[in-house]
């Protein structure tokens, strides 16, 4: 019998042949590309996360910083990175968004595969200890009443706390100044030292709070923080704006099942170790695991959202 006729009537032996040409993986480092300054919560705890999935690769998972765009620096090195499963990133929600703000080059969805999904934020607005405000309802209040004097700082422009507080001015007509900063680190020590009037970010602003040297006014998830239940949400406190930021590992277009099913198991147990459960909880965030399937149905549908959401602060622009 010749070859092709055998492996045409023995899928299976196909399959075992196939597998059998693909190169062993992985063979040398992985580089996960981490799109925020060096030294925030972000970076700390992915470092403890690719510590731990190398431990199961077998080779060293390198974090390389790329700050900057607000998120979404990685975008553009994975759309012409190599499809080899050596080249990674996390995907950080305003990924979703600034492409319908802006012109881009790539494409969130397109141009990336999901891996695992790993956890979220809890976005907060803090102010100086010494501010005057005590309440989101001083801040709207003194807003109204020194149009385009209230300096608002947050991670970057496009990021998800920008877009909050975009979201929240425009609803209430207020006239402001958005600073955006590299990192959670640079904000809130311009918050802290009286630079910037009001910090809008996810909880690396923790230790600031619990020092004594920020006060937390609010939150934006959809219920309290177990953290600091004393803070309300800004549902609650009838603002309507809920922003959470689920973010997990990608890699370039065109990896196969094989690495994908590789990384995703190194990324699974390593997300589960006391060492990364434990760092994630100083910022209030607890595991929120997707599998590759269900991860890549959440980020069609947050690209989806993320559109809805800025065709209608486009609306209400023009409506103001």
């Amino acid at each position: 019998m010749h070859i092709a006729s055998l492996l045409t009537q023995t899928p299976a032996l196909t399959s075992t042949i196939a597998q059998a040409d693909e190169p062993a993986y992985p063979l040398r480092p992985i580089t996960l590309i981490v799109p925020w300054p060096a030294g925030g919560s972000t970076d700390i705890s992915l470092r403890f996360l690719a510590e731990e999935a190398g431990k199961r690769l077998g080779q060293n998972v390198i974090v390389e910083n790329r700050p900057g765009a607000g998120g979404s620096m990685a975008m553009s090195l994975l759309q012409t990175a190599k499809p080899d499963g050596y080249t990674l990133a996390q995907m950080p929600q305003p990924v979703f968004h600034i492409g319908h703000r802006q012109k881009v080059m790539w494409d969130p969805i397109r141009d990336t595969v999901p891996i695992i999904q790993i956890s979220g934020y809890t976005f907060g607005v803090v102010v100086p200890v010494a501010s005057p405000f005590q309440s989101i309802a001083d801040i709207l209040k003194w807003g109204r009443a020194n149009p385009g004097q209230l300096t608002v700082g947050s991670n970057g422009i496009g990021t998800t706390p920008h877009t909050a507080m975009e979201e929240l001015m425009e609803q209430q007509g207020i006239a402001y100044i958005h600073v955006p900063y590299k990192g959670t680190t640079e904000q809130m020590l311009a918050v802290s030292s009286g630079q910037l009037m009001v910090g809008v970010n996810s909880t690396g602003f923790a230790s600031y709070v619990e020092t004594g040297k920020l006060r937390l006014l609010a939150t934006f998830g959809e219920r309290r923080s177990k953290r600091w239940p004393e803070a309300p949400t800004m549902k609650e406190l009838g603002l309507g704006i809920v922003a959470m930021s689920p973010y997990g590992i990608v890699g370039p277009k065109g990896l196969s099942p094989k690495v994908i099913q590789t990384l995703h198991a190194a990324f699974k147990a390593a997300m589960n170790e006391p060492i990364h459960r434990d760092e994630i909880a100083k910022y209030d965030q607890e595991l929120n695991y997707l599998g590759p399937e269900d991860y890549g149905k959440f980020m069609r549908e947050a690209f989806a959202t993320e559109k809805r959401a800025v065709d209608r602060l486009v609306q209400l622009r023009r409506s103001n």
